[in-house]
């Protein structure tokens, strides 16, 4: 009797030291399984943070090439302007230089000795102020008293250099103002600016 009690607490010990074995082992299973999970998870979470990363520096290396090439580009239309000012300034000049009461008398009886003394209506000159009396002494010299007459004079505070004539009492009217004369000349002289332009930025 004492043998049997003996034998079958020997077999409940063995078989609560199996099943602890085997609980031991499924949790360690299980352990291990997490594990992986936990892992696999946090490699695809960091794969996935670095993607988002790589995917968000190349867009700001795109941004700021973007940035760059516009900035270059503003760079270039506000430099272009300033040149396009500065000789437009500097023909002005030399147009109002060159444009001497002289030249303009020369200029004024080339245009008008066909004309002054054939129609009724006088040929009329706008000058600035400072011009009008040397103008007057020039255009007596090349025309004579008789033909002078046909021509009219006046002076104009919005012309700084240069004339305006008109053979219709004003109606209609040729621009030989510095600012006119500047203006044509600059119509021949920006192209060539613009291909000085597109050399020195390499396009």
């Amino acid at each position: 009797m004492a043998e049997d009690l003996k034998a079958l607490i020997n077999k409940i010990q063995a078989e609560g030291v199996q099943a602890a074995e085997d609980m031991a082992r499924a949790i360690e299973d299980e352990a291990r399984r997490a594990a992986r999970s936990i892992v696999e998870g946090a490699k695809k979470e960091a794969q996935a943070i670095i993607a988002s990363a790589e995917d968000k520096v190349a867009k700001m290396e795109a941004s700021s090439q973007a940035l760059l090439k516009q900035s270059g580009r503003d760079l270039l239309l506000t430099l272009k302007k300033e040149i396009e000012a500065m000789l437009e300034r500097i023909v002005v000049s030399k147009v109002r230089e060159a444009m001497t009461a002289e030249d303009m008398a020369r200029i004024i009886t080339a245009l008008t000795q066909d004309y002054v003394g054939a129609k009724k209506e006088p040929v009329e000159v706008s000058v600035k102020k400072s011009d009008m009396e040397k103008l007057q002494g020039y255009l007596v010299s090349e025309l004579g008293h008789e033909a002078k007459k046909g021509i009219a004079l006046k002076s104009s505070d919005d012309i700084r250099g240069g004339f305006i004539i008109s053979f219709d009492s004003g109606k209609s009217h040729y621009d030989f103002t510095d600012k006119a004369l500047a203006e044509y000349l600059g119509g021949y002289l920006k192209p060539q600016l613009a291909e000085i332009l597109k050399t020195v930025s390499g396009k």
